[in-house]
């Protein structure tokens, strides 16, 4: 059984960093490697959208434009776990925090959607 478990948000006030983890278990390394993985958030009221997708084959990356520039998505392939360092934390960056695998990826995927295994979330709070 594919688990995913995100760790380490929490509340920092403005211009503040966290680095989010993903640790996922139950499937070979194989069937990541071929996978893309991604990060997503969701905030009251609002829809769940990408932030960062992570295509493992050739360590493709994408961000949106929200967080270009301030967050980074990277992969520990011994240690199956993605991470989400994230720098300069608005506000408007407050949502609940998902990661996301989806395998047999031929390419990187951004929508909610196209990603069936989730983690359980972790909170992001940012003060101003």
């Amino acid at each position: 059984q594919v688990q995913l478990v995100e760790s380490g948000g929490g509340s920092v006030q403005a211009g503040g960093s966290l680095r989010l983890s993903c640790v996922a278990s139950g499937a070979s390394e194989n069937l990541y490697s071929t996978s893309c993985m991604g990060w997503f958030r969701q905030a009251p009221g609002k829809e769940r959208e990408v932030v960062a997708p992570i295509y493992i084959v050739g360590g493709v990356t994408s961000y949106d434009d929200s967080v270009k520039g301030r967050f980074t998505i990277s992969r520990d392939k011994a240690k199956n776990t993605v991470y989400l360092q994230m720098n300069s934390l608005q506000p408007e960056d407050t949502a609940m925090y998902y990661c996301a695998v989806r395998f047999f990826s031929g390419r990187s995927y951004t929508a909610p959607q196209d990603f069936p295994k989730w983690g359980q979330g972790t909170q992001v709070t940012v003060s101003s």
